[in-house]
């Protein structure tokens, strides 16, 4: 054989090898690939737990780096804003009716405790004690309490002799009109004593004393105003409270027009307004010991009603019923009741006709027109002399009786 034909032989099985061979690595690969997907797939364990579908929600909003704050948002979104207001409204609603239900409540406390305080002292209720049923009290105008004390007894005659209606006048004032006036007066120190026996024979025989559980003295007269109101909102429910000192003129039918034009305000605090000194040197009259409290020395008190009259509207006197434990008593007795009412949302009203000076100033108002309510000396902090010129004062700037009876309220 030729080498050219040796050559050609050769390169035809060397054609035919290649092809084998290709064939074989193609057959040899896919039965390889077919081996490993059988005897490598890893077969779950079934200790492992598969991942729920709240598991699968939660890694979502880690991995979209989402956080509680983002979570609570969209949950959000599944109320509509109706839903929202609708739920505020009577959140709102039911807080306002439990404030007044904790302010009734409140009130029928404080005259339920006066009773039993009344009869833990052994001492016989009075008539005006036995109408302590909150269910069904009647409602007055206002009560008046005129501030007194043990040596005023002339005092007393002398506004029962002028402005202060007596016996059967008296009762019709209160069935009629829904006025109710009474000296205010608590016990001495020694209860029982000469005092307290003289008070109860002059009790007895004009019947228009209210006793207080409070001990008589002239540093105590924050205490005592705030146990009148305490004591005066257990005994009767009214409109307005009103404190009056004993030396001081007051037209009874000119005051209950004047209070009566602001029934329908909630929270009243009427008055003279004024803001005097804080006087903080010792000895002296109207001295402060807490002036520390308002300022450097010269400054002036807070806006507050002048002591010789003023009135509160009975949303006020249930607040400091309510809250008489906690209130706070300075040295004079108006700035005191100013500081319980300062926070307050009240209305300040500055009456001028209640702080009238003594003839001839209130005759010339009157003979105008301009009837005054109280009148008062400020030399005096009331009428100077009072026992002797009230009669004086109430002929010459009194209203007049038909005034009185012919009003409506």
């Amino acid at each position: 054989m030729s080498w050219k034909s040796k050559a050609d032989h050769h390169s035809s099985r060397s054609v035919i090898s290649q092809k084998w061979t290709l064939f074989l690595c193609l057959v040899c690969f896919c039965s390889g690939m077919l081996f490993t997907n059988r005897m490598w797939t890893i077969p779950e364990h079934k200790a492992m737990a598969r991942t729920t579908s709240i598991e699968a929600e939660e890694l979502k909003l880690v991995s979209g780096g989402c956080d509680l704050k983002t979570q609570l948002q969209q949950n959000e979104v599944n109320f509509s804003s109706k839903d929202i207001f609708g739920k505020v409204f009577k959140t709102h609603n039911a807080i306002h009716t439990l404030d007044k239900t904790i302010s009734n409540l409140g009130m029928e406390l404080a005259a339920a405790k006066s009773v039993q305080e009344s009869v833990q002292r052994s001492s016989p209720l009075s008539e005006d004690s036995k109408q302590t049923d909150t269910s069904g009290r009647r409602k007055y105008l206002m009560v008046i309490g005129i501030n007194t004390a043990f040596s005023s007894r002339k005092r007393r005659d002398s506004i029962r002799a002028t402005w202060m209606p007596q016996g059967e006048k008296r009762k019709k004032l209160e069935e009629e009109k829904g006025i109710i006036i009474r000296f205010v007066i608590g016990h001495s120190a020694t209860s029982g004593g000469i005092l307290d026996r003289a008070i109860e024979a002059e009790d007895k025989k004009h019947g228009d004393l209210l006793r207080l559980d409070h001990v008589e003295g002239y540093l105590e007269l924050s205490a005592k105003t705030k146990t009148y109101f305490v004591t005066a909102v257990s005994l009767w429910d009214a409109d307005f409270y009103v404190k009056v000192d004993d030396d001081v003129h007051v037209n009874i039918g000119t005051l209950g027009e004047t209070l009566a034009r602001h029934r329908s305000k909630p929270r009243v605090y009427i008055g003279c307004m004024k803001s005097g000194p804080v006087l903080s040197q010792r000895g002296v009259r109207y001295h402060e010991p807490e002036h520390w409290k308002f300022g450097e020395a010269g400054n002036k008190y807070f806006r507050h009603a002048t002591g010789q009259l003023y009135a509160i509207s009975n949303d006020l006197a249930t607040y400091i019923s309510i809250n008489q434990h906690i209130l706070h008593k300075y040295a004079n007795e108006d700035v005191s009741l100013g500081s319980w009412i300062i926070g307050l949302d009240v209305e300040h009203i500055d009456d001028r006709r209640l702080c009238c000076g003594t003839p001839p100033d209130c005759e010339w108002k009157a003979q105008a027109g301009n009837i005054c309510i109280a009148s008062f000396d400020w030399s005096c902090s009331g009428i100077c002399k009072s026992a002797e010129r009230i009669k004086e004062v109430h002929r010459r700037c009194g209203e007049g009786e038909n005034v009185l009876w012919s009003a409506t309220f």
